[in-house]
């Protein structure tokens, strides 16, 4: 599950985006980002396809089934 995590700061930093500004964006504290980017906590389905729909990635990506 760690891969999750990689993508997921991968994303945010991407987008040049603080863990603050990534949390404002899909409406969780800075905590929770850095919980899922330590691979602490995995986000729920409901953000997993936030995520992708606002960064206009795939979730097989976003979850590690793909590379793209």
């Amino acid at each position: 599950m760690q891969i999750i995590a990689e993508r997921i700061k991968e994303v945010r930093t991407e987008n040049k985006l603080s863990q603050v500004e990534f949390g404002k964006l899909l409406a969780v504290s800075q905590d929770t980002v850095s919980l899922w980017e330590n691979g602490k906590s995995f986000p729920s389905l409901e953000y997993v396809i936030v995520i992708c729909k606002n960064f206009h990635i795939s979730s097989d990506y976003l979850l590690g089934l793909s590379e793209y």
